[in-house]
């Protein structure tokens, strides 16, 4: 399989598990993710104090500067850590 169809399996995997993430693992892949489909976060930081998406965004701009490609590994491998963990 291709990087991309090996990341689109692992996306659909984790979209498809029967438990929910735990906060910091949900986190992680989240920003491999976007970096993954995105690249480099280009959005403002939430001002809201204690808000969900302030801790995205701080997840995902810990990423910035990783390639496309090197994302879509890391997702891959956190991945095929979190899968088996919450089937």
């Amino acid at each position: 399989m291709t990087l991309e169809e090996d990341f689109l399996k692992a996306a659909d995997g984790v979209r498809n598990l029967s438990k929910q993430l735990l906060e910091l693992d949900a986190l992680e892949l989240y920003a491999l993710f976007k970096q993954a489909t995105f690249g480099d976060i280009n959005t403002e930081r939430s001002s809201a104090v204690n808000h969900p998406a302030k801790a995205k965004w701080d997840h995902w701009n810990k990423k910035k500067g990783m390639s496309k490609d090197d994302a879509k590994k890391a997702y891959i491998a956190c991945a095929n850590i979190a899968i088996p963990k919450y089937k």
